[in-house]
């Protein structure tokens, strides 16, 4: 675990950043957080390893205890995922730091997740608590398997929400369907770190709520969702985006109280994935068919999505549900957030 007094030394500094670390402190917290915190890899490793491998089993089982999806689909809670007999125990020593061992550094590991921009397209009230956020929306079946560690002591994180927001398969975002009227005729800029971006879209339609969507972890440190691969716009490369609320309240039309904010981040799907889905109905149905390729994501979102030494990785580990990626896919990452942070809750353009 961290030490006690380099946590206390390094939080002042994280829990004011509002965006990727810039200055030569800022830096330097975050790399020092993500050395002292490698030595939970393995543990980590084989926490997501272990997620995905029961879950792999319940879905492709045909178990009567799950959502029904229109496939022989059951996922159970991880309650169940993590009985005995499934050769893990999540709340000990598969969470067991082990300082000798060495273990590859990616997604399945303790580092600190970049905090990157949350974009024009977040509602501050009015996302849903559920965890099938996909409503009518037609589109490739996706299960969203989101572990959160907590980087100051490599364990899971227990009740803090995780709240996820997408476009649609042609690139939509609920609420903004048109540009403002003055603006219908533009032209995505040319050039620079915005290059193919268009003006945001007005909210427009306040009613609307598919693929947005909120629910906490449980004692695991795990928040499942039912959605469907996003679509891509100009300018960006296909990604959902995500907060992450230590503190938080429910309220009683369904929707949520955001208390304290730890995280904002995005993630992303492997290019030749996004290439295949994009033949697939209705991707194809996409006015825009120049996608944006992950490396050349305008803002440079998905390369500050690695963190300042490249040791994250915000690609979604892939497996198919059944024996074709059409029948569905599910996408597995571990986040580790810096549980004492706060940062701001609001775009500031």
């Amino acid at each position: 675990m961290l030490p006690s007094l380099l946590v206390a030394s390094l939080l002042p500094l994280l829990a004011t950043a509002h965006s990727k670390p810039t200055t030569p402190e800022e830096i330097d917290a975050q790399r020092a957080l993500q050395v002292a915190a490698y030595h939970c890899a393995p543990a980590v490793a084989a926490y997501t390893a272990q997620r995905k491998r029961a879950w792999a089993q319940k879905a492709l089982g045909g178990s009567e205890t799950g959502p029904k999806l229109g496939i022989q689909t059951g996922l159970e809670g991880y309650e169940d995922l993590f009985k005995d007999d499934t050769g893990a125990d999540a709340s000990s020593s598969l969470m067991e730091c082990t300082p000798t061992a060495e273990a590859e550094i990616d997604n399945n590991t303790c580092v600190l997740t970049p905090v990157v921009t949350e974009g024009p397209y977040y509602h501050k009230q009015g996302h849903p608590l559920r965890t099938n956020i996909a409503e009518l929306q037609p589109g490739l079946l996706l299960l969203l398997d989101i572990g959160v560690i907590d980087v100051e002591t490599c364990t899971p994180m227990e009740n803090v929400l995780v709240d996820i927001w997408q476009a649609n398969a042609t690139g939509h975002y609920a609420g903004h369907p048109l540009p403002h009227p003055h603006l219908v005729d533009e032209k995505p800029q040319v050039g620079g770190k915005r290059s193919g971006l268009l003006s945001a879209y007005p909210r427009t339609k306040h009613e609307e709520t598919w693929l947005r969507g909120a629910w906490p972890t449980n004692a695991n440190g795990v928040v499942q969702f039912i959605t469907i691969f996003p679509g891509y716009y100009t300018g960006r490369a296909t990604h959902i985006h995500t907060k992450v609320f230590p503190e938080w309240t429910a309220l009683p039309n369904g929707t949520f109280d955001g208390g304290r904010l730890s995280h904002v981040g995005q993630f992303f799907f492997d290019d030749e994935v996004n290439s295949v889905v994009d033949k697939m109905h209705p991707y194809t149905t996409n006015p825009l068919k120049d996608r944006t390729r992950n490396w050349r994501d305008s803002l440079n979102i998905f390369e500050d999505s690695h963190g300042p030494e490249g040791q994250y990785n915000p690609v979604f580990r892939l497996e198919f549900l059944g024996g074709v990626i059409s029948q569905g896919i599910a996408g597995f990452i571990t986040m580790g957030i810096n549980g004492s942070a706060s940062v701001d809750n609001w775009w500031k353009g």
